[in-house]
């Protein structure tokens, strides 16, 4: 009787344990298909890609590795089958006035409960339609330098605004007041799905405010570039994109936002990020490297490959590429003279109002504001009493 007892309790926890023994095997799967940081040396991906251009040498061949590769983005985010789509129920700030420019808090859900936080630039002169861009940012986590608040940041966003853009600025999972919400960036758990999610939204919600559907734009440095051409990639009402010091052969970035789901691997598939910014292929899109972090072989390694890609698709004039040898990691003073020529040119901008004629920047007229200045939840605007704050408590 008590052997009989004995095996009956093993079943019983082999019953109640196989879905964690389950579960952990399937982490482990995962983890073994995630390509992190630099996965590879700067040789390997270079060789990756020329590898692969054997492979794609029409314009068809591209067409089906690209639908591959953008299949492979969705499934490896969960994002297949994407979530409904429910009201964005915006919580709207006080407009503040600025030369030539405007600036707005905002909050939207994106998920029922999730509140994505940021800023609306307009600028002063909206006759017309006005072109969208949505501006990601980076890794940017000190005091004084974070994210979105950033001098160089906000420097940018007011620019494009006076340039005669709509842009929206808005927080990565965990950064600025989400963080004080108590949402956390880099815990475990789906925060790629969720940030590409959140861009996706964003598209929505700048439309919904009025942006030019025509005219979709977007730019973003470091991780932030990482979210410029993987939502170009999936969202194809993106019509411009300038991602910045970020597509590299061999480096696939080093967070959980970028390389935390298994998009660029599974089983007897393999791809990268000069790939994946491929899949925007013929749309224009400018690349600004530089020689100070892993963009440094982009003249040599990268932007040749997407010219090929952009070749097969019809015109490898469309993506450009911008080299800074002597520049470092950022999106500072000489990437923002890099990408507002660009932008003003595709979507139809003033120039003027960023630039001088010399090609310096004419960025004085922006106003820097606090942090707090820029958070859209405040005691006239309380979080919502539905909202969440933990990737764990969403219900996709």
């Amino acid at each position: 009787m008590n052997t009989y007892r004995r095996q009956f309790r093993y079943f019983v926890c082999y019953i109640l344990f196989l879905p964690v023994f389950y579960a952990q095997a399937q982490r482990s799967a995962d983890e073994d298909m995630l390509c992190v940081g630099a996965h590879w040396t700067e040789d390997e991906g270079a060789g990756f890609l020329q590898m692969m251009q054997g492979e794609y040498q029409s314009e068809r061949a591209w067409d089906k590795r690209a639908k591959a590769i953008r299949q492979q983005i969705l499934k490896g985010t969960g994002l297949e089958k994407m979530p409904d789509k429910g009201p964005l129920n915006p919580v709207l700030g006080e407009i503040r006035e600025y030369d030539g420019y405007s600036v707005r808090n905002v909050a939207f859900e994106s998920l029922p409960g999730v509140f994505v936080t940021g800023s609306l630039y307009l600028p002063s002169d909206k006759s017309g339609k006005i072109p969208g861009i949505l501006s990601p940012h980076g890794h940017w986590d000190k005091e004084g330098e974070v994210g979105r608040y950033r001098p160089d940041a906000q420097k940018r966003f007011a620019s494009m605004a006076r340039m005669g853009a709509m842009v929206w600025a808005y927080d990565a999972v965990g950064y600025g007041q989400q963080k004080d919400l108590g949402w956390e960036h880099r815990e475990d758990g789906e925060i790629l799905k969720l940030q590409l999610w959140n861009s996706i939204r964003g598209v929505d919600f700048i439309l919904s405010m009025g942006a030019d559907p025509e005219r979709m734009a977007v730019t973003g440095a470091s991780g932030g570039g990482t979210q410029s051409f993987l939502l170009a990639a999936v969202d194809e009402r993106i019509d411009v994109a300038a991602p910045v010091v970020m597509v590299s052969a061999h480096f696939f970035g080093g967070c959980v936002c970028e390389s935390g789901m298994p998009i660029h691997k599974s089983n007897n598939f393999q791809t990268n990020n000069v790939e994946i910014a491929g899949l925007f292929a013929p749309k224009p899109m400018l690349l600004v490297s530089v020689g100070g972090d892993w963009t440094k072989n982009t003249p040599q390694v990268e932007f040749p490959h997407l010219q090929y890609i952009y070749g097969l698709k019809g015109d490898k004039e469309m993506v450009e590429n911008i080299h800074i040898p002597e520049d470092n990691h950022g999106y500072d003073d000489k990437k923002r003279q890099a990408v507002y020529p660009f932008l003003a040119k595709q979507l139809g901008l003033d120039l003027s109002k960023a630039m001088h004629p010399d090609g310096s920047l004419n960025e004085d007229k922006v106003v820097l504001e606090d942090q707090e200045v820029l958070y859209p939840f405040d005691d006239n605007h309380p979080f919502p009493e539905s909202g969440i704050t933990s990737v764990f408590d969403i219900k996709w």
